[in-house]
């Protein structure tokens, strides 16, 4: 079967005057229009291919990469609105459609905003949606305390960052633990803090509990010896000082030098710290 918002490995059948008819397993085929022909092929050789519905809403494959794949969400922008709703930009020649329906708040040409992409089954249609939190659930947890996980940034609130995670659950990192610029869309790797008892999730942008220690003894060791050995800080330093210099907070910095000094690397003086 060919799968629709998702790529194909699929074998050449026969080339034409309109380009490669690709086929699968099962007997299905679909074109890759001459623009996307590569250079040096032959039949029977297989392509990795993504597949979609051209203007005409017929399956067509291309060698382009889309922005996004089928049931993942990613930041796009609104190359045009008009009477069925909004089209993005997804980096293929037929924009990918948000209908009125699926938006949060009405979109505007040109604004950047967090979609998701799916195959709505009604119409076999690929389109997207901007209400979030339809594709999210923590009913069913797949992820634990301290787990290293994939986040995309949704949305500011008055706690925090809310968080997508793993493409599956929704999360937070409070503001007052963000010690980095951090903004709408961006992918990062993040770290499981809290599971509390109604699944809601607390995320840190730092690793956790004793893993912790290493990456920031590291850094601030990476820092010391691009600066020359010594660094102004010290464990009476301001927060905002550490912030500014090292992206982590002042209990962070404090294990970290704290690491650093049991390993005799470096010298703690009451204005700064220096390396061995």
């Amino acid at each position: 079967m060919i799968a629709l918002g998702k790529y194909n490995n699929l074998e050449i059948l026969r080339d034409t005057t309109v380009g490669l008819f690709l086929g699968d397993d099962e007997g299905n085929d679909v074109l890759l229009p001459n623009k996307y022909v590569p250079e040096e092929f032959e039949i029977g050789d297989y392509l990795d291919v993504f597949c979609y519905l051209d203007h005409e809403e017929r399956i067509v494959a291309t060698t382009l990469v889309p922005f996004v794949t089928v049931d993942q969400f990613q930041l796009l922008q609104v190359a045009e609105v008009n009477e069925y709703g909004a089209f993005m930009d997804w980096g293929l020649e037929k924009h990918l459609l948000v209908p009125f329906r699926e938006q949060r708040n009405k979109m505007q040409e040109g604004q950047w905003y967090v979609v998701y992409c799916y195959l709505d089954e009604k119409t076999d249609r690929l389109v997207a949606s901007n209400k979030l939190d339809r594709f999210l659930s923590n009913d069913d947890l797949t992820v634990n305390a301290w787990d290293e996980v994939d986040l995309v940034v949704t949305r500011l609130t008055d706690l925090g960052w809310e968080v997508i995670i793993n493409h599956k659950h929704k999360g937070l990192v409070y503001a007052n633990e963000v010690f980095k610029k951090v903004a709408i869309g961006d992918k990062l790797k993040g770290y499981i803090k809290t599971i509390r008892d109604d699944n809601k999730l607390d995320v840190s942008l730092q690793p956790i509990g004793y893993k912790s220690l290493e990456p920031a003894a590291n850094l601030i060791y990476d820092k010391l010896v691009s600066n020359g050995g010594v660094l102004n800080l010290h464990d009476k330093s301001d927060p905002e000082d550490i912030k500014r210099m090292l992206q982590m907070s002042k209990k962070t910095f404090k294990k970290g030098i704290g690491t650093l000094y049991k390993e005799r690397k470096i010298e703690i003086k009451p204005d700064s710290i220096k390396l061995l």
